[in-house]
């Protein structure tokens, strides 16, 4: 006969692999986790976002194999020898750019972006020239089927030999076809359909999202995969899911755009192997995404030669990269008791800024006239560059008068009505005169060396000087 001594000695030996269900309660906006229902949440301040989730928790810690793709052993950094290996082309200069230089080896890349705005054809073409050029990829479908993916590519004129596709949702079964297949680039379409069955919340919540993240990432630094995983973006813009998943990966790219218009935009909001400031420019085409050698032309295709009152063109740099790009301000009485400020791709308050500059130092009167300002082409701008752009523009406008066609504006407006220096003109002016424009009235003792032959230099100091030099 067992003693009741044993019987619970032997109950507790024979459950120690056994798991226990833990139920918690965890915000569906920011990922913070409380014990109990709580009606708002006191990280994101954000109401009724609470949902409650059962979560199998192992007691055994799980056996990871000693093989890592980075040495456990402590070096010495200046002994760390980088190969050429370590990081390799995606064939898209445009992509490379934003990277850094290119994909790295056993790196956990996120990219984001609005739905239908061409995350998983940019990814797509990518595994194309890397099969081509004789690397395994893995391509991880979780929201279309293997002949819905067949089909895409086929419209794409994709035909690689050693692309390989899995329609999967199982975190578990994705693990072991990477295992399986050896594959050296892994994409993940998308992390927000991935499933975890050691967690019972559905795909997609914060619990969920968090674990298959993590599992990817362990297997990219433990085997020296580089992983793709492309994410869904919330109406407001930023990416679905809890905030810890942009601070897991080693990159997080945005991209961005109009679907209903050609031009897409690829930025890097993280990057731990290069830049945030760089840009990629791509076109829409019918059979994928095309990589914009010469963005400026993009943005200025259909500029006539008579440009109307309110129309200017500025120099911006995204990155590295001077774009020339269109500024239209359109200016009328107004019928609302308030007149109206409407600013597209430009920061709002930036242009409330300068129109109370306009009025106070140059003495426009713009308290009776609706003002709007936009940037042709879709593209927003967020450095103080533009605001001499803007400010001729508005003036232009409300005088019915314009600015030569061929000149180009760039300078930042202080308080006080005072032109300061920007930077990177050099590049800017360069880009400018190749693209053909003769003048370009710019801040004044900002130049750091010789202006290119075939455009004419016009500094300012003051606003009233730069409309005076521009309408003439």
């Amino acid at each position: 006969m067992i003693s009741m001594t044993g019987v619970v000695r032997q109950n507790y030996w024979g459950l120690t692999n056994m798991a226990k269900i833990k139920s918690k309660w965890v915000c569906q906006k920011c990922g913070y986790e409380a014990p109990g229902y709580l009606g708002k949440c006191p990280e994101c301040s954000s109401w009724g976002s609470f949902v409650e989730e059962a979560e199998v928790v192992s007691k055994v810690q799980p056996q990871h194999e000693n093989k890592t793709f980075f040495e456990n052993d402590i070096q010495k950094i200046n002994d760390i020898s980088l190969d050429e290996t370590f990081r390799f082309s995606t064939g898209m200069e445009e992509f490379d750019r934003v990277l850094g230089g290119g994909l790295v080896e056993g790196s956990l890349v996120l990219l984001a972006g609005d739905p239908g705005i061409g995350k998983s054809t940019l990814v797509l073409q990518a595994c194309a020239y890397l099969s081509s050029n004789g690397t395994d990829v893995l391509y991880v479908s979780a929201e279309e089927s293997t002949r819905q993916l067949k089909s895409r590519a086929k419209r794409l004129n994709i035909n690689a030999e050693k692309l390989s596709v899995l329609s999967q949702t199982n975190a578990e079964e994705i693990k072991n076809a990477i295992v399986q297949t050896k594959a050296k680039v892994v994409v993940i379409d998308s992390i927000q359909a991935i499933y975890s069955p050691n967690i019972t919340s559905s795909a997609g919540s914060v619990s969920q999202v968090r674990e298959a993240c993590n599992s990817f990432m362990e297997i990219a630094k433990t085997t020296g995969t580089t992983i793709i995983v492309i994410g869904h973006v919330t109406k407001d813009g930023t990416i679905a899911g809890p905030r810890v998943l942009e601070h897991m990966v080693d990159a997080v790219l945005q991209f961005e755009g109009d679907k209903y218009k050609l031009f897409r935009m690829l930025r890097a909001v993280k990057n731990r192997f290069g830049s945030t400031n760089e840009v990629g420019i791509f076109n829409m085409k019918d059979n994928g995404l095309e990589e914009v050698q010469n963005p400026s032309e993009l943005f200025l295709e259909g500029l006539q030669n008579n440009m109307a009152s309110g129309s200017v063109v500025i120099v911006t740099n995204e990155g590295t990269r001077p774009l020339l790009v269109e500024l239209q301000a359109l200016t009328g009485f107004t019928s609302y008791p308030a007149p109206r400020r409407v600013a597209t791709g430009i920061e709002y308050n930036r242009v409330l800024q300068i129109i109370a500059v306009l009025e106070r130092r140059v003495g426009l009167n713009l308290s009776k006239q609706d003002v709007y300002v936009s940037v042709v082409g879709g593209m927003e701008i967020n450095e103080p560059a533009a605001d001499l752009g803007i400010a001729l523009a508005i003036a232009t406008c409300l005088r019915n008068v314009t600015i030569e066609p061929s000149t180009v504006i760039m300078g930042e407006i202080g308080l006080s009505g005072e032109i300061r220096p920007i930077n990177q003109l050099d590049a800017r002016i360069r880009e400018a005169a190749k693209m053909g424009f003769k003048k370009a009235i710019v801040p004044k003792s900002s130049m750091s060396s010789k202006a290119p032959t075939g455009i004419e230099i016009i500094e300012v100091s003051k606003l009233t000087e730069a409309i005076t030099k521009a309408i003439g």
